[in-house]
């Protein structure tokens, strides 16, 4: 199973945010569109971050007024990302290892494919299980 399966059942679109733009418009952002991360890109479209709630709660630290800030400023720069086909079992390893709940997705190159989280990896794992679940007790009731 690899990311693949989850970018067909969830769909492609990719949410993203320019760096100049602050951090107010990208808590708008993910408020209206009820997400959890927004992907950082240049003008040429390339990968320069990843912006989450938990980024923009950790400026709030500082106080009200980091919400006028650049969303260069509090990105996080060094994204971890994975192509359209890692597989299921890698992707959630890293997710787990490294902490984070959102990988960019690349297709065969470096354009960006889809947005992944946590969530997704979660549901569709769960689905694969009840599947091999079913076709046990299949199998035993049958045997």
């Amino acid at each position: 199973m690899s990311v693949a399966r989850i970018l067909a059942s969830k769909g492609k679109t990719i949410h993203t945010i320019a760096p100049h733009r602050t951090l107010l418009e990208a808590a708008r952002s993910l408020g209206e569109k009820r997400i959890g991360a927004l992907v950082v890109t240049g003008a040429d479209g390339q990968v320069l971050g990843i912006l989450s709630e938990r980024d923009i709660v950790r400026a709030l630290v500082v106080g009200v007024g980091a919400l006028d800030d650049a969303v260069s400023k509090h990105m996080t720069e060094d994204v971890v990302m994975c192509r359209i086909s890692t597989s299921l079992h890698e992707l959630m390893e890293q997710m787990t290892h490294g902490r984070f709940r959102h990988v960019p997705v690349l297709d065969g190159g470096a354009q960006l494919a889809g947005l992944v989280s946590i969530g997704d990896a979660v549901k569709l794992r769960l689905a694969e299980m009840e599947a091999e679940s079913r076709a046990m007790r299949d199998y035993i009731a049958t045997a």
